[in-house]
This record gives structure tokens, sequence and C-alpha cells, in this order.
């Protein structure tokens, strides 16, 4: 079943159920309320029976007859008893009167009750004359409520059966007007494919659940076209950096091979190849760790590591890579609590990641000074890097993590453009942010931020590191 006819038949079956309960509603109250106003003529006609017993003037009996003959609407199968009390528990009884025990002592203990049996109501009284009580009863059939509440019953049938007809194609109006907003978006969708990504859903300027859906189709789309573009930018420049060491490679092999050479012809030529090849197994090895980053982050975050003695381990390993390296780690608005640096993660991508954004900060400020602060607090963990170097160019900022992607002014530098994109999937890993700052010719600050809300401390084994 489609949701349109799910919703027109969801709106008539509750359309249905709130009609039932209104009309019976209805015909409670209405047959409550014919009851008391029958009751009420009945206790009139009870005074008045009562009126005309206890009068001993001849003239006051009779026009108290022709009043209630007269003066009152008449009454279908009236009955009048007068029956004289004797003691608490005891009255002059009428043999015509077929009525239950309970009714009597009701009306003996409360002063007044009624009986109703096959639409015919008798209403019992006491009442006192010269000390002496008697019990007035008087009974009449309410053929007028009956007839009403037929009348009723047949007004409510059909009004609920119009209203239900009514309900069915307001629900299929309903139905339309919710679901083709909803249609035209699968509609548009459904044409939009790899080859025409640039296309974008209508805009709704309702601020409804629709115009936010179309937003958010908007929103995949921006990001799978920008996806398909990276992509293919990546296999382009992926297949061209490989293509490179791997030619001069297969090349300076085939020429050395067409006669014999002398010994340093072949030590220059096994260098050549020796570079290209160390050129490829580094070009490689950054593929496969960019690639190893896609991987599920639950899994990859595997460690409780203390960010102050990650950084230091980064250092170390800086040392031995560049031992004129001019890195300086600051510590000092690092807190004296130690488990506020403490940080769930996988301790060798991360150090491989912050290591990349440190070593980009010593190759462009060719070697000059690089200042490493951290900070933290209850709310977050921020490493800012910060170097004077040649600085980054605001048109190339947004195509910072684009993998392959090289500046301008960084061309001229030994380098893949893979460094900054595997950091950023890394700590992106860890739901941690970079935010990058930078002014040409004069420098940059790379800051990471690991927020505490954000940080994942699900399924992680616990180290053994020491707060």
């Amino acid at each position: 079943m489609d949701i349109r006819k799910r919703i027109t038949y969801t709106y008539v079956a509750l359309s249905t159920f709130s009609t039932l309960l209104l009309c019976l509603i209805v015909l409670i109250l209405f047959k409550e309320n014919n009851r008391y106003h029958f009751l009420k003529r009945l206790e009139d006609r009870a005074k008045i029976v009562a009126s005309i017993h206890f009068q001993k003037d001849p003239e006051k009996s009779k026009y108290y007859s022709n009043l209630k003959r007269n003066g009152l609407e008449e009454l279908i199968e009236e009955e009048e008893y007068v029956l004289k009390i004797n003691s608490a528990n005891s009255f002059d009884y009428n043999t015509n009167l077929n009525l239950p025990n309970s009714f009597y002592s009701n009306i003996l203990e409360t002063g007044k009750d009624y009986f109703e049996t096959n639409s015919k109501y008798y209403l019992g009284q006491v009442f006192t004359e010269h000390n002496q009580k008697y019990i007035v009863i008087v009974g009449a059939r309410d053929r007028r409520g009956k007839t009403t509440t037929i009348y009723i019953v047949k007004i409510l049938l059909f009004g609920g059966i119009g209203f239900v007809i009514l309900a069915f194609l307001l629900g299929r109006f309903l139905a339309k007007k919710v679901i083709n907003p909803v249609a035209r978006i699968t509609k548009e969708v459904n044409r939009i494919s790899a080859s025409n990504l640039h296309n974008r859903l209508p805009e709704v300027k309702n601020s409804d659940e629709i115009s936010d859906l179309t937003a958010t189709f908007n929103d995949m789309l921006d990001r799978l076209e920008t996806s398909f573009e990276i992509q293919a930018n990546f296999i382009n420049n992926a297949s061209h950096e490989l293509k490179t060491p791997i030619t001069t490679i297969i090349a300076e092999s085939e020429i050395m091979l067409l006669k014999e050479r002398e010994v340093a012809e072949y030590v220059q030529s096994l260098e050549n190849i020796y570079s290209q090849a160390s050129r490829l197994g580094n070009l490689t090895e950054s593929l496969l760790k960019l690639t190893q980053t896609g991987y599920d982050g639950n899994k990859q975050v595997l460690d409780i590591a203390r960010i102050d003695e990650l950084l230091l381990d980064v250092k170390s390993d800086l040392d031995k890579i560049y031992p004129d390296n001019r890195v300086s780690i600051k510590l000092n608005f690092a807190p004296k609590d130690s488990n506020l640096l403490l940080i769930p993660c996988n301790k060798p991508l991360l150090e491989l990641a912050i290591n990349n954004i440190i070593t980009n900060g010593v190759k462009y400020s060719d070697n000059n000074e690089v200042f490493v602060t951290l900070s933290a607090n209850q709310d977050a963990i921020k490493i800012a890097i910060n170097d004077i170097g040649i600085g980054i160019p605001p048109e190339d900022i947004p195509h910072l993590y684009e993998p392959f992607f090289r500046g301008k002014i960084a061309a001229k530098y030994i380098g893949y453009g893979l460094g900054l994109p595997l950091a950023s999937k890394i700590i992106r890993m860890h739901d941690g942010e970079i935010q990058v700052q930078s002014e040409q010719n004069k420098g940059t600050i790379v800051t990471i931020i690991f927020a505490k809300a954000k940080i994942k401390k699900n399924n992680i084994k616990k180290s053994n590191v020491e707060s």
C-alpha cells in the first residue's frame, strides 16, 4: 500500500472513530436530558395529585383537577396512586402496582425515587399532611422521549455516514497535498545521475519539512559532486605521479641494457633508479595510509593517550629526520590536571597526522622557527602550530585537503600534496577539527581542536597509559 492510500485510510479511520465517539456521547447526553425533564414533569404531577388528595374543599379539588387536565400536557398511560404510610417500614400496598421492593424502600429512606420499565417511568415521593405521611406514585410512558431519541439516532447515523464520506474525500485531498511535494522531489532526484550531478532540486521557500528535505538533498548533491570531482582529480593525479617514476625506472633500465657500460655509468644509473624507486615507495606508502584512514573510525580508535606526551614523541621523531629543525613545543599553557590532556585515539595515526602538519611548517618556512602550543580545559584540547613561512594564498585554502593539490607557491618544494589531506582525515576520524589561518609571505597558523563533547568514548580499549 502506498503512503498516499495509507494517509487517506488513516485519516478516515481516525475521523470515523472520533465521529462514533462523538455520536455516542451526544446520544447518552440526549437520553439523560430527556429522562431528567420527564421525571421533572412526573414530579410536578405528583405534587398536584397530593394537593387534590389533601384538599377537603371541593372547589379547590375541582381547581386542581382542571389544572391537571387542561393546564398541563397530557401524559401517556398515566397512573396515580396515593399510599398511606403506617410506620417506618410499612404502608398500604396497592396490588395494581407491580414494582420492586427496592423502589419502595428507597422512597421510604430518601423521600423520593424513580423506576423505569419498558420506557415507562414511575416516580414516588413522600408527602406529609396533618402529621400523616403518604407515598404518591405517578407513572406514565415517555413516548415523545422515545420518538425524539429515535429521531436523533437517525440524524447521527446519516450525519455520521455523510461525515465519513466527506472525511474520505478530505483525506484524499490531504494525502495528495502532502505527498505531491515528496513525489516531485523523488521525480527530480531520479533524473539526477553521475553525468549531471550539477543539477539541483528547485528551492522551496516555505520554512517547513519539505523545504528542509529539499535543502538537505541539494547539500548532499553538493557533497557528492565535490567528492566525484576530488575522486576524478585524485585518479588523474595519482596515475600521473605513479607513472612518472615507473616510466623513468623503465627507461633508465632499457638504456643501460642496450650495451655494456662503465662502472661509473652503472652506479649513476642505479642511483637514478634508486631515487625514483624511493619516490615511488614514499608515494605508495602515503596512498596506503590515506586509504587506511577511510576505515571505520571506531575500529581505529584503540588507545587513550596524553596529548603532551604524544607531541613530545612527534618532536623526537622530527629530531631524527631533521636534526637541525627549529620546532619548539610549548607546554606552559597546558593544565596541571593531566586528566584534561587524555584523548582516546589511534596513537600511531594521530602522531602521523600531527607530524605531517609540523613537517609542513618546517618545510615551507625553510626550516625557520615553528612553535607548537598546547592548551586544554574541560571543553576542548587545542594544538596551535605556528610558522613564519611562505604562507598560503587565499584562493588555495579551500583546496588544501584535496589529495595531490599543490599551490603555485608550494610547487617549488618537494612533495606530493598528500600530507595535509591525510592529516585532515585522521583528525576528522578522531572527531577533531582543523582550522587554518594564513597570510602570504608572513606565515601560517594551523589549529587542531578536539572538542570533548564530540570525542568518541565507546568501544575504546583501556591502555596502560598512566594519567
